[in-house]
Parts: C-alpha cells; sequence; structure tokens
C-alpha cells in the first residue's frame, strides 16, 4: 500500500472539495492508503476501509504568517499531516494551504537533505508537445545563488527521471539569450556549475533558454529562482483564464460573433484544455527528507485529485530515494550548509 496523509482543512475550500477528491482517488488507485487529517466533526461522515481519519484541531488558514504557523498552531492539520511522514506512517503529505507556512513546516519537521541548503518548489508547465516541462522554483526562494540553482537543477533532474521513463531530462537554465555571456553574474556563474555538472555526469545541460522555451518544451527542465518562476506559474494559469472568458463573452454577443465562436471553438476549447493548470496541479516541494505535495489553494475537486495522483506516483517511484542519490553523486560540487536552525530558533520562541 502507498500511503498519503491529506491535510483535508488547507486550501480556499477545505472539506468540500478535499474529501470528494479523496473518495475518487481512492476508487481509482486500489494499493493506496489515505490518513485524512483535520478536525473530527468535518471528517466523521467520511467512510472507507482503505481511509483512517487523523485528528488536528487547528488549521493553518491562508493568511496566516510563517510564525503562526510554526509557533502558536502546533497541532493543525497542515503540521499534522507533515508529521505522519516523519514518523514514517505516510510517505507523502499533500496540501492545499498556505505555501509559505507548508514549506516552513515541511522544513522545520523533515529537515534539508544533506547537501541542499533550501529546498525548492517544482511545478510542471504545459508546453507545446504535449507533455509538460517541470519548472523549479516557484516561489520558494526569491533571492538565489548559483548554487542554489544548481542545486534545483539535480533536484528537478531526480523528480522527472522517477516521474517520467528519461532517466537523463534535459535541463536548460532560465537565461535572457542563449549565448554564455548573457545574464547577470549569478546567471554566468550556475551555468558554469551546470556544465561542470554535466561534464561530470550528474546532469544533462542542454545550456541557456529562454522564457518561450518553457512552453515550447525545448528541456525537460527548467531552473530559474523562484520570482522569475512565480511570474510564469501565474502567467500561465492566466493564459487558460483568459481563453476560457474569451469564449464565454463571444457566446454572448449576437448571432454573428456566437457563430464565429461556434466555428473556432473546437481549437480555442482543446487549447484551454491543454493549458488548463488543474491538469497538473501538484507542486513538488523538493530538498527535504520526506515527500511533501503542495496543491493549489483554489483547486477543485478534480485539481486536487491530480495532486494526489502525483504525490502517489513520486512515492511509488522512490523519489526521495532518487534525489537523494543524485545529490550524493554531485555532492562533490554542491556546498553545504543550512538555516534549519533559524526555523528550530523561531519554532521554539
Amino acid at each position: 500500500m502507498t500511503i498519503l496523509a491529506v491535510d483535508c482543512m488547507g486550501g480556499d475550500h477545505g472539506p468540500r472539495v478535499t474529501l470528494p477528491a479523496c473518495r475518487r482517488f481512492l476508487e481509482e488507485h486500489p494499493d493506496a492508503r489515505l490518513l485524512l487529517v483535520g478536525a473530527t466533526d468535518a471528517l466523521q461522515a467520511f467512510q472507507h476501509p482503505r481511509a483512517t481519519i487523523i485528528a488536528a484541531t487547528e488549521v493553518v488558514t491562508m493568511d496566516d504568517a510563517v510564525e503562526v504557523a510554526l509557533r502558536r498552531k502546533k497541532d493543525s492539520s497542515m503540521r499534522v499531516a507533515i508529521r505522519e511522514v516523519k514518523e514514517g506512517r505516510a510517505q507523502a503529505a499533500v496540501s492545499a494551504g498556505n505555501t509559505g507556512a507548508l514549506m516552513a513546516l515541511a522544513r522545520y519537521l523533515l529537515k534539508t537533505l544533506d547537501g541542499i541548503d533550501r529546498p525548492a518548489i517544482a511545478y510542471p508547465m504545459p508546453n507545446a508537445k504535449g507533455g509538460a516541462t517541470t519548472m523549479l522554483d516557484l516561489g520558494a526562494n526569491v533571492d538565489c545563488t548559483e548554487q542554489h540553482l544548481l542545486q534545483f537543477a539535480v533536484m528537478g533532474s531526480a523528480l522527472v527521471a522517477a516521474l517520467t521513463s528519461k532517466e537523463q531530462p534535459s535541463v536548460g537554465l532560465l537565461n535572457i539569450g542563449e549565448e554564455i555571456i548573457k545574464g547577470n553574474e549569478v546567471i554566468k556563474r550556475a551555468g558554469e556549475l551546470l556544465r561542470s555538472a554535466a561534464a561530470a555526469g550528474d546532469l544533462n545541460f542542454h545550456g541557456n533558454v529562454e522564457g518561450n522555451d518553457i512552453f515550447k518544451g525545448t528541456t525537460d527542465i527548467v531552473v530559474c529562482d523562484g520570482f522569475v518562476g512565480n511570474v510564469a506559474l501565474k502567467t500561465s494559469e492566466g493564459l487558460a483564464s483568459m481563453i476560457g472568458g474569451f469564449l464565454r463573452e463571444e457566446f454572448s454577443r449576437n448571432i454573428f460573433t456566437k457563430l464565429a465562436a461556434l466555428a473556432v471553438y473546437p481549437v480555442l476549447a482543446a487549447f484551454k484544455n491543454r493549458v488548463d493548470y488543474r491538469r497538473y496541479n501538484g507542486a513538488a516541494l523538493l530538498g527535504l527528507r520526506g515527500l511533501v505535495f503542495k496543491s493549489h489553494g483554489s483547486a477543485d475537486e478534480y485539481a486536487f485529485g491530480q495532486a494526489l495522483a502525483r504525490a502517489y506516483d513520486a512515492a511509488r517511484n522512490n523519489l526521495l530515494d532518487r534525489v537523494e542519490a543524485r545529490i550524493a553523486h554531485a555532492r562533490p560540487l554542491l556546498v553545504g550548509g543550512t538555516t534549519d536552525a533559524q526555523l528550530e530558533a523561531i519554532a521554539s520562541e
């Protein structure tokens, strides 16, 4: 059995979305078990032979500061779900809750792997080839050094290798041009490190890529800092929403625009489906001593189910072991060091 711990209270919708998604997931995955974490009065109506309710008396809201999640809400559904992973009762945790709080709690409870300074958020972005380009970081680390970008590349390679048939996925470094002389000093130094890692057999480094390469599918993985990555993610989500809004607007006008919209509807609808972020929901928090997946906060039942499926696939395909193995191989190039002690200090105050 693959066992997932689910924060049923997190996100914009809580149990009214997470519980139906969990039921459907269990129906589609007969070798899975779920630990449903949350308020017992909200979850007690859920009955399934492969589901167990784990009580948690508090909820981390979308507006809670990281300090609140770490110091005050020590029995939150988010924290308890991650604790199930730490104590070995679950192989992965899934939450749609506050991203900053989830990252801080996961890092505090699970700790980072040796050789990793900062965990990263990795997310698959739809591309023109009909697949997805995995991008990281998408918001956990706004300011990054060249060492962080190298660590992201190593972890992203392990993620894609675990979830696809590509053992040596290609890696691109996001830049303002393909030439190695382009970019700021951090990007230039990161490029040097990535080329060294490729020469040592740690990575399949393609080189610099530009923003349009994300959606062209030029490489399997694109590495960047969290600021740029989050902007790209929100832009892709906005594109899908814009297309949906356009279709609704054109169908509500006069008969001529309705006929024109009807003619192009199949093409636009197919494109909208391809770029629909719900299909790719479920971002991996990489670099931790345990598997944690982040669902979009506004996820509906279908989208949350996709996040559960990604966590399930990662656990079944031994993602954590693969990440550790790749990091161990690349360790000569990775400058160690971590600031987990800072989180320890915050949580104990």
